[in-house]
């Protein structure tokens, strides 16, 4: 069955029969749409094709079933800490590279406008199986939703001398490719793509919108909570050596194809503990390759003319840092820490003490864990994404989401809107992040948004300029409302501080962000790691023993930082 045939039961509300180009699939007839789960994009990539870029999927005849979510990417489960508040299902199978498909109108000329989800998770966890990315409210309100599997960890993003670079931003253009040619069949207009995705999901996104092989696959994108970035090739190098020294194996891909998968799990695991974008660990990320990522992608989009006639959906939670830092009691400990968490902040971001000095002066308030997170969320998230928008003013457009969950000192935290975008908030793992009685009216004016944007390219407030809108959803429980230059206040003293920092950048800052790290895992009374720069400076016996004034003196001389 070719690209251009459909199945003659297309469009039936019974058991909906559509084609594709590997063969046709029946989906289910759900509260009035149609649903079609775990359709392959691409063969499963193991065996030969393990650590290679994705191939197409084996043609099948007859109908294939599309009843159920196919399999998830292999991944670590959450913590018990993070696992309270996250939901993560684990399907298991080789054949993880799918998708699904929600559509109100599965046939040819319907041609809706068509949302693609990446979902978030670090690049190590999650899948397009979490309830919450459920497409049905997107579908009711006349949007072809997709949702995307993508390898993830070491699989994903490990970087070998003897396999190409970013398999799992491979597979996610795999996907795209795959909507290019078949989303008509489903209704979906193939010229009216927005490409979406929270955290990871939104970096991916970045990635993509800038990727040369992209172009012309996609008309908009909304990125939540994540900007356009790329990790630096020795930090993930690092984490795949770290990972072959507890394997016993060679750093190469072809070593690591012959470990078993969950060997390989619990390595990536181990290594990647620390991995929170406050420590500032070890991580997989996106790395500059020289083909699909030739450039810093945001360098890319903020420079150069690449899908200069994109609209943009950016922004961010007003309190990111908080599922960061409250699951397994991180928030208390930062502030306990206090000037070596400080200090360790200014390591990771870069900066020097202007920067701690003026959040205090703009939050007089505030303890040390707020200004350490606020610091992070800006550094990471809110000063790269104003970039962006400052440099294509007019067609971007910025929100901030400030409901605060319902659970102890979550706040408004990163991953929070998600429920309020997808208007899922009845399904109980949504619960388990916002607690119980989330809003409707919040419901809807978010996902009204993202539905106006995907279909117009406008989301009902106006495009960045100098003034510096901001669309506030959820603040004291109100209407939504615009605000001007909420968060210039902050970022001002980024710009201030200069693009490079001033005090503990390079090896001596990269030294003192790791000790803090390792210092919050000793103060939580763990193990503190052994690998890392100066590991003998800093135990969890010194710190129990109470040196942390010496701790805090070394650290200084370490990062830099000491005063003058």
């Amino acid at each position: 069955m070719t690209a251009d045939q459909t199945h003659p039961e297309a469009g039936s509300r019974a058991d909906p029969v559509v084609g594709t180009p590997y063969g046709a699939v029946r989906g289910r007839s759900e509260r009035g749409v149609a649903v079609f789960r775990g359709i392959p994009y691409a063969a499963p990539p193991f065996g030969p094709r393990r650590f290679r870029p994705p191939v197409p999927p084996e043609p099948w005849d007859g109908v294939r079933d599309a009843g159920s979510f196919g399999p998830t990417a292999p991944k670590p489960p959450y913590s018990e800490a993070f696992g309270t508040y996250l939901s993560d299902p684990d399907v298991p199978g080789d054949d993880c590279l799918n998708l699904n498909v929600w559509t109100p109108e599965p046939s040819r000329g319907a041609r809706l406008p068509v949302l693609v989800w990446f979902h978030g998770g670090a690049l190590t966890r999650g899948s397009s199986a979490v309830p919450v990315y459920d497409g049905h409210a997107f579908a009711r309100d006349g949007v072809v939703c997709v949702s995307v599997n993508y390898r993830l960890g070491v699989e994903g993003y490990g970087l070998f001398p003897d396999a190409p670079a970013n398999p799992g931003l491979r597979d996610q253009l795999a996907a795209l490719e795959w909507v290019h040619r078949s989303i008509e069949a489903f209704g979906g207009d193939p010229a009216r793509v927005t490409l979406a995705g929270q955290s990871a999901g939104a970096i991916s996104v970045g990635a993509l919108v800038a990727a040369p092989q992209a172009q012309g696959l996609f008309r908009r994108a909304v990125l939540q909570s994540g900007p356009p970035e790329v990790s630096d090739r020795d930090k993930v190098r690092r984490m795949v050596r770290r990972m072959a020294a507890r394997l016993k194996v060679p750093a190469t891909a072809e070593a690591f194809a012959a470990v078993d998968r969950d060997a390989l799990l619990r390595a990536q695991a181990e290594v990647g503990r620390l991995s929170s974008p406050v420590l500032g660990g070890p991580a997989f990320g996106i790395v500059v390759d020289g083909d699909l990522v030739p450039r810093d992608p945001l360098d890319a989009l903020v420079e150069g003319d690449v899908a200069r006639g994109a609209e943009l959906l950016v922004g961010w939670t007003r309190d990111e840092y908080r599922l960061w830092l409250v699951p397994g009691g991180l928030l208390e400990r930062v502030d306990r820490l206090g000037p070596v968490a400080l200090a360790g902040a200014m390591a990771r971001c870069h900066c020097g003490h202007e920067v701690p000095r003026g959040y205090r002066a703009l939050h007089p308030g505030a303890g040390t864990a707020e200004i350490v997170g606020q610091m992070v969320t800006d550094h990471l998230l809110r000063v790269p994404l104003q970039r962006l928008a400052d440099a294509r003013p007019g067609s971007t457009y910025v929100y901030e989401f400030a409901w605060p969950s319902r659970l102890p000192d979550l706040g408004a935290c990163h991953a929070l809107e998600l429920g309020f975008v997808f208007d899922s908030g009845r399904v109980p793992e949504s619960a388990k992040l916002a607690g119980e009685g989330a809003p409707q009216e919040l419901a809807d004016a978010m996902h009204g948004a993202w539905v106006r944007f995907v279909e117009t390219g406008a989301p009902g407030w106006e495009g960045w300029d100098g003034r510096h809108p901001v669309r506030v959803f959820g603040d004291g429980g109100g209407a939504a409302y615009t605000a001007y230059g909420p968060r210039d206040a902050e970022i001002g003293l980024w710009e201030a501080s200069g693009p490079g920092g001033t005090t503990a950048a390079g090896a001596r800052g990269a030294a003192a962000a790791t000790i803090a790290s390792e210092l919050v895992a000793a103060d939580g009374g763990q193990a503190a790691p052994t690998a890392g720069p100066l590991p003998a400076l800093l135990t969890a016996r010194m710190v129990r023993g109470g040196e942390l004034r010496s701790a805090v003196r070394r650290l200084r001389w370490v990062a830099g930082v000491r005063r003058h």
